[in-house]
């Protein structure tokens, strides 16, 4: 792993990089090519999913980079609709299938899908996954304080990880503390907002001048210094660099503030409330 990236000690003793790469919406020659490319600029944390259509691609790139095998962490997700135990099983193996990998790093529940009311289920089968070997690290993704109190009471193993959106209009105040406060690691899923990304809003801007760097190394460095850890995309090499390289300044208390300040009550990018959200 690059010595330049730091890493955060997940509660099972695994070693996760500051920041990763995500894979969405990357398909076919497109996907192995910003893959290889992210690999080769330093990225060490790889970010997939079942429903994103791009575990093949993601496994080609891994063998394409030369870079060796337990130096990658690959992290996948399981679908809404492989939440029975049994399926949950199955869609494990026929992710490492589709990877060429004999195992996973990271194995996220990809959504709770309350209404179904099988996540625990899900998280029973991730556990004995792990106990097997085939999953090193589990955790899960949008999970509220209720979900994850649900699934640690009734199975006695807390989560390694819980990836939600957060940004700077959306910054998760509350349930940053939540994961804190039970050892869960914060991850940031569309870090920068999308196409609502807040490049040209006062504390953004104003910040990136005073560093004499991007706006959207801004928000990343923003995410950083939060805890968590941002999986931004990007088919650009160039622009790959620059979302990686944001662990050489260092923002101030009054501009962290000022950009967490930017949150709003609407600020989910689609309205994807995990209480009543599902997932195929």
């Amino acid at each position: 792993m690059p010595t330049d990236v730091p890493t955060h000690q997940l509660n099972d003793g695994t070693l996760l990089p500051a920041i990763g790469f995500g894979t969405y919406p990357l398909r076919g020659d497109e996907a192995v090519s910003a893959i290889t490319s992210a690999l080769e600029v330093g990225y060490r944390l790889l970010d997939t999913a079942v429903n994103y259509g791009n575990e093949g691609e993601v496994g080609e790139a891994v063998r394409r980079s030369g870079i060796a095998r337990d130096e990658i962490l690959v992290c996948s997700k399981l679908p809404g609709r492989h939440h029975g135990y049994d399926d949950a099983i199955a869609s494990v193996h026929a992710s490492l299938q589709r990877l060429g990998l004999e195992h996973l790093d990271l194995h996220l529940i990809h959504w709770p899908n309350p209404s179904v009311n099988r996540y625990v289920e899900a998280w029973r089968a991730l556990v004995d996954l792990r106990e097997q070997g085939l999953v090193r690290s589990i955790g899960v993704s949008n999970f509220t304080e209720a979900h994850l109190t649900r699934i640690i009471a009734e199975t006695g193993v807390t989560p390694s990880v819980n990836q939600i959106e957060l940004h700077p209009y959306f910054p998760q105040v509350e349930m940053r503390a939540v994961n804190e406060r039970l050892g869960v690691q914060t991850e940031s899923w569309s870090p920068l907002g999308k196409r609502q990304a807040p490049f040209a809003e006062p504390p953004v801007a104003q910040a990136a001048q005073r560093h004499g760097v991007e706006p959207g190394q801004v928000i990343l460095r923003w995410q950083v210094q939060l805890g968590s850890v941002p999986v931004p995309k990007s088919a650009t090499p160039e622009r790959q660099r620059q979302n990686l390289d944001v662990f050489t300044f260092a923002l101030s208390d009054e501009e962290m503030a000022a950009i967490t300040a930017l949150g709003r009550p609407d600020g989910r990018l689609f309205g994807g409330d995990p209480d009543v959200h599902e997932e195929d």
